[in-house]
């Protein structure tokens, strides 16, 4: 039986089998994988490298197995590829292979691990073996397949280390999880006319092009609010707030996009949002002593910071030619500020210690530095977007 279905010969099967390796489609799953081995080593102290190597072949195996069934299906079933290197017996030796692999190495985690682990990672192979044609027919399982895998993956790989699962690790699997699910209703946007045309029914589909991608953003939007809720209630360590300004800032440049340059965009915005999240996990940055401490500046040290981020906004209002109005808007803005900050300081609202001491008007020179530099910040940043925007727009 010929394995590869242009040419016979052990050479062309194993580069046939070969080719159904996709570094792009697999390597999330198995990082995943290892992120949760390496996530449940620091929660425990101590790492057990042939748990998470059974744990990382098993994903391994069970996205292999997504994609050979896949490409069988689309090519020999519903003739939607133009070609396929693998013939039908090569297709069903290599999703033999696969099972077995992906049994084999189930049973060390079970084993090795125990039984929880063993359960979350059993439906992964179900998830890509059942891909197509059953769950990617219906607009919820095409959708959340994947996604789903990737959750499943972390949660396995982190019990299957630490015997237990943390409130931290569920949450971020929910997390990534909402994120992949927006980012995926997108991505099936790209193919609405041809899934159309084969009765396939995505988001986009079921809903139309303009209400899916209010949905996936919807979806978004919950992703990041729920990295925020978990740092606030202190699931997650403060510092994950910076995912959420890093992810936010490409899901807003990704707004306007059309879904291809859309889905680009944002799948290299969710490398930096899980990269910064796991930093921030792991090495909780503003848990201990601050890497620079300009605290050394003594009385000088609070103007220091206004010059700094003041330098920031002129530039900002320079580069977007928005300075004459910026400064009306500061003007009239500058009274009611004044009595604001005048009040709190009565009151006792807040204390400045790291201050020069000298006073104007009857709040200290920092402060009315500070009134004119925010103001002039959240300006500049206004009037650099509304202008990129304008820019963009005469583009299109």
């Amino acid at each position: 039986m010929a394995i590869a279905r242009h040419r016979s010969g052990s050479v062309p099967a194993a580069r046939a089998l070969a080719s159904q390796v996709h570094p792009v489609f697999m390597l999330p799953p198995i990082a995943v994988s290892l992120t949760g081995s390496l996530l449940a080593a620091r929660a425990t102290g101590s790492f057990t490298p042939t748990v998470a190597a059974l744990h990382a072949t098993a994903i391994f195996a069970a996205v292999y197995t997504a994609h050979v069934k896949d490409g069988y299906v689309d090519f020999f079933v519903r003739s939607e590829d133009d070609d396929h290197p693998l013939s039908v017996g090569g297709c069903r030796v290599a999703l033999l292979a696969a099972g077995l692999v992906f049994v084999a190495a189930l049973a060390g985690l079970f084993l090795t691990a125990g039984a929880g682990a063993a359960a979350l990672t059993a439906p992964t192979w179900a998830l890509g073996y059942f891909h197509a044609p059953q769950l990617d027919t219906h607009p919820v399982t095409a959708t959340g397949g994947y996604p789903a895998g990737i959750a499943l993956s972390l949660l396995g790989a982190y019990v299957a280390g630490a015997g237990t699962v943390s409130r931290t690790v569920l949450g971020l699997a929910g997390v990534l999880l909402a994120v992949l699910l927006g980012i995926k209703i997108i991505d099936d946007a790209q193919d609405l006319a041809y899934d159309r045309s084969i009765d396939k029914r995505t988001v986009a589909v079921v809903l139309g092009p303009t209400r899916a991608r209010r949905l996936a953003e919807g979806i978004l939007a919950a992703g990041l609010l729920g990295v925020a809720v978990l740092a606030a209630v202190g699931v997650f360590p403060t510092e994950t707030i910076l995912a959420v300004f890093a992810f936010g800032a490409v899901a807003a440049i990704a707004h306007r996009a059309e879904p291809r340059l859309a889905t680009m965009l944002l799948v290299r915005g969710a490398y930096v949002f899980l990269a910064v999240l796991l930093v921030a996990l792991w090495y909780r940055p503003l848990a201990g002593p601050l890497p620079v401490d300009i605290g050394v500046l003594g009385p000088y040290t609070y103007i220091a910071t206004e010059v700094v981020f003041g330098a920031f906004a002129l530039a900002l209002l320079w580069r977007a030619d928005a300075i004459p109005n910026a400064a009306r808007t500061i003007a009239v803005l500058y009274p009611l500020a004044y009595v604001w900050d005048w009040y709190t300081l009565e009151v006792g609202v807040f204390a400045i210690e790291l201050r020069t001491g000298v006073n104007l008007l009857g709040i200290p020179i920092e402060e009315h530095l500070f009134m004119l530099v925010v103001p002039a910040l959240v300006l500049g940043i206004h009037e650099t977007l509304h202008r990129w925007r304008a820019r963009n727009a005469r583009c299109e």
